[in-house]
């Protein structure tokens, strides 16, 4: 096969592999003669489209003609612009599907916290309260890493920010809502908080921001307060280690896990493999009483309706609403357009608007309806399908939603990146050409779903893969200790 038109409305069709000017391509009863080449991931006009009329993919608008467009030509961010401009009035039209996919009584390799919260690691984490102590955290973290060398853990991981003093308003409490998240996430078996001490995220507000903690896990060190900061930072460490260490895995059911949903340098694949393929994970890990979380709210522009209409009650419809609305007005009162994107990358992988992006993005949630709405920083509350503000920017979207509760993220590219956050961050190819290239970058190839594999199967391979990873198998981003945190900042700096 060498081109796709994904839905009977469609005015383009995809190229599924490169196609050259004056080839002629076979359309149901009639054939078309490719004006120009057209790399694989793009698209062509499979009839004459008007000038400024709508050009359809997925069976939904993708942008309009900037002038007429020949059947055959290659289409792509020169011919056509977004539909998109400000806020919008929406009407709740409800379209829930209900599931038929069996509970199939899965479990995993999992560690059950005090809490009742499910963990995939065992590790040992130190976090700032502020950045000047950064050089403090990482050269404990090689210090206890050597003096174990890991034995009975997964890593001793430090996780430098920039943040904690000379932030106003959101922007602290954004980064002290994401550190108390960090501190509270399964994942870590024990945690060190390091302060300096004349920060305005002092520690012991960030200790009552906590709660209730176990002091046998969860420790704290004022660098100011103490002679000698590494001393006292390992003495504290060593304790941590020797709870954190007799942890063991134990059967956990799938309705533990909680996943993020992410793309990141998509291309003309991301729509037809990567992203439908976590729908159909996103689907069966609700059926099996599990979560999954969407976020990338301005690539939910274009899109957003089919996501409203999914909305569980009228309730998630208003504050989906918002959601959308709110992230508009951010970038309003910023002066700027809410349709600035694709990225350059995602043009030369085929992606031409921002609708398109959208149209294509959403479909990693699957067809579930959504259960709640989390605000930057929130956790998960409901089961289900949760929709999460939070921007596109790929680290500070991973960051997100591993502070929303997720244990794991579904992270599909058809570009690739090395990048992970302080999860597992698992990589979904949506071709095999960029799996090939890049085996230390991607973990899992959905690019066979348009060669020799079906959705279907592809996602069986996909759930076993994950039942691995939730076991305690690494993904590239760990082997190669590629993990960071990136804090939302939207205001001033001191």
């Amino acid at each position: 096969m060498k081109f796709l038109r994904i839905n009977p409305a469609d005015n383009v069709a995809v190229a599924l592999t490169s196609l050259s000017k004056d080839e002629k391509l076979a359309v149901g009863a009639e054939e078309i003669t490719l004006l120009s080449d057209v790399p694989a991931g793009h698209k062509f006009a499979l009839s004459v489209i008007p000038e400024k009329a709508d050009v359809i993919k997925y069976g939904y608008p993708i942008g309009h003609a900037l002038r007429v467009i020949s059947q055959g030509e290659w289409v792509n961010e020169k011919t056509i612009r977004t539909n998109l401009s400000g806020l919008q009035d929406y009407e709740y039209s409800p379209q829930i599907v209900s599931s038929a996919i069996p509970n199939r009584k899965l479990t995993f390799k999992g560690y059950r916290r005090a809490n009742g919260e499910v963990g995939i690691r065992n590790e040992i984490w130190l976090i700032p309260t502020v950045g000047c102590v950064n050089g403090i955290i990482n050269k404990l973290a090689k210090q206890l890493e050597q003096e174990t060398q890991l034995k009975g853990i997964d890593a001793v991981v430090a996780y430098p920010h920039n943040y904690g003093c000379s932030q106003l308003g959101e922007d602290h409490e954004n980064t002290r809502k994401i550190l108390r998240d960090m501190v509270q996430h399964p994942n870590a078996g024990g945690v060190l908080v390091v302060g300096l001490g004349c920060e305005n995220n002092q520690v012991s507000a960030f200790r009552n921001m906590l709660g209730d903690i176990h002091d046998s896990r969860i420790k704290f060190m004022e660098s100011q307060k103490v002679s000698d900061e590494e001393a006292t930072g390992m003495q504290l460490l060593r304790e941590i280690y020797e709870v954190v260490s007799n942890d063991v895995r134990e059967d956990i059911p799938l309705s533990e896990l909680k996943v993020g949903l992410k793309c990141g340098g998509s291309d003309g694949f991301s729509g037809i493999t990567a992203n439908p393929l976590l729908g159909l994970f996103s689907d069966f890990l609700i059926a099996q009483g599990g979560s999954t979380v969407l976020t990338e709210v301005p690539e939910m522009f274009g899109a957003e309706t089919i996501l409203m209409n999914r909305c569980a009650s009228r309730e998630m419809f208003n504050k989906t609403v918002h959601l959308i609305n709110d992230f508009k007005e951010y970038f309003m009162r910023s002066g700027q357009p809410v349709y600035e994107n694709p990225s350059p990358g995602n043009k030369a992988g085929g992606i031409s608007t921002l609708e398109e992006k959208s149209l294509g993005c959403t479909q990693k949630s699957g067809t579930s309806p959504v259960r709640d709405v989390l605000l930057y920083g929130d956790r998960i509350k409901i089961k289900g399908l949760s929709l999460l503000s939070a921007p596109g920017n790929d680290l500070v979207a991973a960051t997100a939603l591993a502070s929303a509760g997720c244990q794991l993220i579904l992270f599909t590219t058809g570009r690739g990146t090395p990048f992970g956050t302080y999860i597992p961050t698992l990589k979904v190819s949506t071709n095999s050409l960029l799996y090939n290239l890049k085996p230390g970058w991607i973990d899992f190839n959905a690019g066979t779903i348009v060669e020799n594999e079906t959705a279907e199967q592809a996602n069986e391979r996909l759930i076993n893969y994950i039942i691995r990873i939730a076991s305690g198998e690494r993904v590239n981003n760990e082997k190669k200790n590629f993990r960071e945190i990136t804090i939302f900042k939207t205001g001033v700096t001191l």
